[in-house]
């Protein structure tokens, strides 16, 4: 089969070469598996919850900067992220992008970020996305609608994903991050499917798609945070 190349940002094409390593994610998931269970204390329910082959989506509540770092250290999968462009800077871009994380321009459509994106899909990976697209209260109140792009048109379940405890209190050492060896829980949900069974990608469908993601997000927080006592 002959593969296309696509147009990305600033003209460049995106080809198959170009989805992020999953060997590199794996690298990542476990060098947070040292930082986060060496850091911290990282409670995980749920784990057995996400399936083990195929395309998934992690869609994650972001409070935290650690928030992403934890899930790749707890999670049992390799995780590409979507993460800001801003967060590429000087050592980090290179190891950022060595651990097959993804660089998105928020300002704009980033059509090499949603190629490779939809390429890590294709390939039977795991897309770590942040619905909020920024970080907030991290109660999933305000999302956007490139999850239901990414879940539709990738063909992918979506698994909710809670962090809490991360930015209940700053720590003394460090103000910026929760008190080293403080309890951080991680609760996994069911996978569900955004669509509706028909295919549709139009803009209807896609709206339509947002509000049950929506829905079966905060009906996940609300149990995670019953579950934990949060």
């Amino acid at each position: 089969m002959r593969r296309h190349a696509r147009r990305g940002e600033a003209g460049r094409e995106v080809s198959a070469s170009s989805v992020p390593s999953e060997k590199g994610a794996e690298v990542g998931r476990r060098i947070g598996v040292g930082l986060m269970y060496g850091l911290w204390k990282p409670r995980v329910l749920g784990a057995w919850r996400v399936p083990a082959t195929g395309p998934v989506i992690f869609a994650v509540n972001h409070s935290h900067v650690i928030d992403g770092p934890m899930v790749m250290g707890v999670a049992p999968r390799p995780a590409h992220f979507l993460i800001k462009k801003e967060a590429f800077i000087g050592p980090l871009d290179p190891f950022l992008l060595g651990i097959g994380q993804v660089k998105v321009d928020r300002d704009t459509t980033d059509r090499t970020a949603i190629t490779q994106a939809l390429g890590v899909l294709a390939g039977g990976g795991v897309l770590g996305i942040f619905p909020e697209g920024t970080r907030g209260e991290g109660d999933f109140a305000a999302l956007r609608a490139g999850l239901a792009y990414f879940a539709v048109r990738g063909g992918a379940p979506i698994v909710p994903v809670a962090v809490l405890g991360s930015s209940d209190r700053p720590g003394r050492l460090v103000k910026g991050l929760p008190p080293l060896r403080s309890r951080v829980d991680v609760v996994f949900g069911d996978p569900f499917e955004a669509g509706d069974g028909s295919g549709r990608r139009t803009r209807k469908a896609l709206d339509e798609a947002t509000e049950r993601i929506q829905k079966q997000l905060t009906a996940h927080l609300e149990n995670a945070r019953r579950l934990t006592g949060r």
